[in-house]
């Protein structure tokens, strides 16, 4: 009864949120009216799906249920064990939140051309991932995958009546076919392979290395796209660039994460996999981590640092996953239980964080009125709580004490200093991910001292910024209850092991892990604890004790020095450029970013600007570029359809000898020819 329980609420969560935007179509452009019912609609689903959930986290789920339909041929089967259930508490908790976000962030009366579809496609896209997560039948798994893809094209596509929006909505829509493409040759092989659309694992005898390593490179290329993957990231910082900021927030936090979700689920299904899948993972999260933070460093629009972030973070999780792949082709338990339970917690906790920067930044673009990071400054005077929960935030994805961030990382540094102790016949060079994901976290700490600073430490560096005003409750108290998990999971990491070991039971392959206790046995989560509550009362007191000091000495306000200067303006402030060009130097071999020297040959000067510029390096040099002349090559065809009939009638005779000399039996006149 549990099971069909926690089923059943997982479904009506989700239908409510597919509905969710319906009732809104039949009333005004301007109604709020619609809003609070798409609101009302979209927290009672997701009550009732988090409800689901953690009755499936608690094991009331893990058994397959049959619903009373049928695809191609065969019934839907449905299920939530423990790996479905954690990856949908991120889906319906930001289905939720996001809703709420929307009412100050895109108020109805203020958008009447699009905010009705924003709510519509933003119900149906949580709908589609909780779908595809509980999916035991391939069909039913690529329709709610489709219904998620589509819904994200038009979420991304909101604002369609600008150029760059339209622009970055076709690419998305254009990717995600192409991975949908792949996992359609996914199932089609691993129905070939089972004889059945059911997702379960494959037995040894029934498939060769062969052939399951093309099932392995067919999963990595379509759940990678999906994921961000590089050098698949190519989509995303546009998409999440272009879409509304709570859009922004459900896609890097939880959309991507279906991708990880894909290549976890359907990797488990294949038996004994070779050593070199693992590396092939481990290897391409070391570079999208690397390389995610390098181009985040050079961007000046802070969604696209974030978006880049994302590709950072995505790499994390791939580390994690590719040490429980190699030490499950090891037969070494403690390797996967570390590193998918770091992979599976960055989930978690990437979702957290990233929502809540993202929405952080969003209510100061929501303010400003734009996206670049240069035309910001000061802004922790005039928008405080935003300000904090950035830096919360920011804290969290650099993996820094007392936050989550730090939590799942130490999970997956663990699992490969375990490598270097434990490994025999060379395996111990795994280890060497570790520093490589200290590069990481350094990188990144750079690049949001550099944004935090710029956008709300120093001066305003434009005048309109001096009208800015603090982000309405309803995008606060998102941004309150995503904080608080942030440092609920770095303060009490304990809380949440229970949940992690019933996800990582509930992975097929998984070796016999000695549950319950193996992971607070390995990662010292008590001391983690400790040190987080002692890090964070010393620096509330010394806040606390600096705040008294000030008060009682006065406190005189004075401009900045700044080298000598007697009337420093706002344009003596580092910018975001001058302050990560000396970093970005280090990888300008790979960046190539577009630099813009200013002239100082007269000697009396006029105005002179610095500028740099880091494009997109896959798409914006390798994939356009292609394309480009894909089309002009096919546009030298368009003179042979001039519409004349004596062309058309030659174009016929030509088939038809073609088709003549195709059907003939050339090889037997060769035979005789050469008999002779």
């Amino acid at each position: 009864m549990e099971t069909h329980l926690s089923i059943l609420l997982i479904l009506a969560g989700s239908v409510l949120h597919g509905l969710s935007g319906v009732p809104g179509l039949w009333m005004s452009s301007r109604s709020a009216t619609g809003q609070r019912i798409a609101l009302l609609l979209s927290l009672c689903g997701s009550l009732l799906g988090l409800t689901g959930a953690a009755m499936g986290l608690l094991g009331y789920g893990a058994n397959i249920v049959t619903l009373p339909w049928s695809l191609f041929g065969e019934s839907i089967t449905v299920s939530v064990d423990g790996l479905s259930a954690f990856f949908l508490v991120p889906v319906f908790l930001m289905g939720g939140l996001g809703a709420v976000y929307g009412l100050g962030y895109w108020p109805q009366a203020a958008n009447p051309a699009n905010g009705q579809m924003l709510r519509l496609f933003w119900g149906l896209a949580i709908m589609g991932m909780s779908w595809l997560l509980i999916a035991r039948h391939a069909g039913f798994f690529l329709f709610g995958w489709e219904i998620m893809a589509l819904s994200a094209f038009f979420l991304v596509s909101t604002e369609s009546h600008l150029p760059d929006v339209r622009h970055a909505g076709w690419i998305y829509l254009a990717t995600t076919h192409a991975g949908t493409l792949a996992l359609f040759a996914l199932f089609a092989v691993f129905h070939r392979i089972t004889g059945s659309f059911a997702l379960r694992p494959i037995a040894f005898d029934e498939a060769h290395l062969g052939m399951l390593t093309v099932l392995f490179f067919l999963a990595l290329f379509g759940f990678g796209l999906k994921a961000g993957m590089m050098p698949l990231h190519f989509w995303l910082p546009a998409a999440h660039a272009s879409a509304p900021s709570h859009v922004s927030a459900l896609m890097s936090g939880v959309l991507i994460k279906m991708g990880i979700y894909g290549l976890i689920r359907f990797i488990g299904f294949l038996p004994e996999p070779p050593a070199s899948w693992g590396v092939i993972v481990l290897a391409s999260g070391c570079i999208s981590g690397v390389f995610g933070v390098a181009l985040a460093l050079g961007q000046h629009d802070i969604k696209r640092l974030l978006a880049y972030h994302s590709v950072e973070n995505i790499g994390i999780m791939l580390m994690g996953f590719g040490l429980a792949l190699i030490g499950r082709t090891l037969g070494n338990p403690l390797w996967v239980a570390l590193g998918l339970a770091g992979c599976l917690l960055h989930v978690w906790n990437h979702g957290l964080f990233k929502a809540l920067l993202f929405l952080s930044a969003g209510a100061v673009v929501h303010a400003t009125h734009t996206r670049q990071l240069d035309r910001w400054g000061g802004l922790a005077k005039r928008m405080p709580y935003t300000a904090f929960f950035f830096l919360i935030g920011a804290a969290a994805i650099c993996g820094l004490p007392p936050l989550n961030g730090f939590v799942s990382e130490w999970f997956i540094y663990l699992g490969l200093l375990h490598t270097a102790q434990q490994a025999h016949n060379g395996w111990t060079s795994v280890a060497l991910a570790a520093p490589i994901l200290a590069l990481i976290g350094a990188l990144a700490l750079a690049c949001f001292v550099k944004a935090y600073g710029v956008m709300f430490l120093g001066s305003p560096r434009s005048i309109e910024l001096s009208t800015v005003q603090e982000a309405p409750l309803s995008m606060r108290t998102p941004m309150l209850v995503l904080a608080v998990g942030c440092i609920l999971i770095g303060l009490a990491p304990m809380l949440i092991v229970p949940a992690l070991e019933v996800a990582l039971r509930a992975w097929n392959p998984a070796p016999s892990i000695p549950f319950p206790g193996l992971l607070a046995s390995m990662a010292p989560l008590s001391s983690i604890s400790l040190f987080g509550l002692a890090l964070a009362a010393g620096g509330l007191i010394s806040f606390f004790l600096l705040s008294r000091l000030l008060k009682r000495r006065g406190i005189e306000r004075t401009i900045t020095w700044s080298c000598g200067y007697a009337a420093p303006t706002a344009r003596m402030q580092y910018t975001a450029s001058s302050f990560a060009h000396t970093i970005l130097g280090l990888f300008r071999w790979a960046l190539r970013p577009r630099i813009h020297y200013p002239s100082t040959k007269p000697l009396f000067t006029g105005s002179a600007r610095f500028e740099t510029h880091q494009d997109e390096p896959i798409l914006d040099r390798q994939i356009l570029p292609i394309a480009r002349f894909v089309k002009q090559s096919f546009l030298e065809f368009r003179p042979l359809h001039q519409g004349f009939t004596h062309h058309y009638l030659i174009y016929v005779l030509v088939a038809v000898i073609a088709l003549f000399i195709w059907t003939m039996p050339i090889h037997r006149l060769i035979e005789r020819l050469f008999s002779r």
